[in-house]
């Protein structure tokens, strides 16, 4: 009986040194770990998203490509001529 009660003492020991050991592990490291899992998160959203979204946005052709032959806004060309009023707005 007493063999038992000091291998239970043991196995006892064993464990409280574990959850000793893992939380001092888990508190020392906890910015990468935190880090870690946020990376993940992160890139798990992203995939989900951009499976949900299917081909709008990686060239599917749900979404029409911007045509290079239209004059942007910003464009030199489409400045008013002379003769025509300038808003100065």
């Amino acid at each position: 009986m007493q063999k038992l009660i000091n291998a239970l003492a043991v196995v006892s020991f064993a464990v409280s040194a574990g959850v000793v050991a893992g939380g001092t592990y888990v508190y020392l490291n906890k910015d990468a770990l935190v880090e870690q899992a946020k990376e993940r998160v992160t890139k798990a959203v992203t995939e989900a998203v951009s499976g949900a979204l299917g081909g709008l946005g990686g060239g599917g052709g749900l979404v029409p490509e911007v045509n290079s032959n239209v004059p942007s806004l910003q464009d030199e060309t489409l400045a008013p001529t002379e003769g025509v009023p300038n808003v100065p707005f």
